[in-house]
């Protein structure tokens, strides 16, 4: 079935463009989402007004996506975790762990499902890929810090100061 597209359809094509598609693809999807019409005559000629319209569209989702791209490059993130001696986590950072901080970072709306491909499950540094759309696809870094150091470092001022006064306690003790 050949059908004009009325919008983008990502994997498919952009507004404007006539494809061939299969039948129940364009009428239980395509067709009763809006996205597409039957390609008769008649719809090819409203074709060059919907290629006009989704043009301009797409310009300013490129505008807006190359800003977003610029500001997830400068992100990054920090994640405390529990971690074995060899550096692999006992559970993970996932990616919608990875996509709640950055919205919350940067204040936007990004999908979970477009950021990163895998749970991270490892300590230090990993890049996290962004897909924005077909074009941009920003990495920001990603920083897993193990959980236990941060432990230690706390504990490691109050035994030095156990230790000092244990010290006094014995020089007074001599003296």
């Amino acid at each position: 079935m050949k059908v004009l597209l009325k919008q983008d359809v990502e994997n498919l094509g952009y507004a404007g463009e006539v494809r061939t598609v299969s039948d129940g693809y364009g009428r239980n999807y395509l067709i009763p989402k809006g996205l597409a019409l039957m390609a008769t005559p008649g719809t090819i000629k409203q074709a060059e007004n919907w290629r006009k319209k989704a043009e301009a569209h797409r310009e300013e989702l490129r505008r807006e996506y190359e800003a977003l791209s610029a500001k997830i490059r400068d992100v990054r993130l920090a994640f405390k975790a529990r971690a074995g001696e060899n550096g692999k986590l006992y559970g993970s950072i996932t990616t919608a762990m990875v996509a709640d901080a950055l919205n919350e970072t940067l204040g936007t709306e990004i999908d979970r499902r477009k950021v990163g491909v895998e749970p991270l499950r490892q300590l230090g540094e990993h890049k996290v890929v962004v897909r924005l759309s077909a074009e941009f696809h920003p990495e920001l870094t990603a920083v897993i810090e193990n959980e236990a150091e941060e432990a230690e470092e706390e504990i490691t001022p109050e035994l030095e100061t156990a230790v000092v006064a244990e010290e006094l306690a014995a020089d007074v003790d001599e003296a």
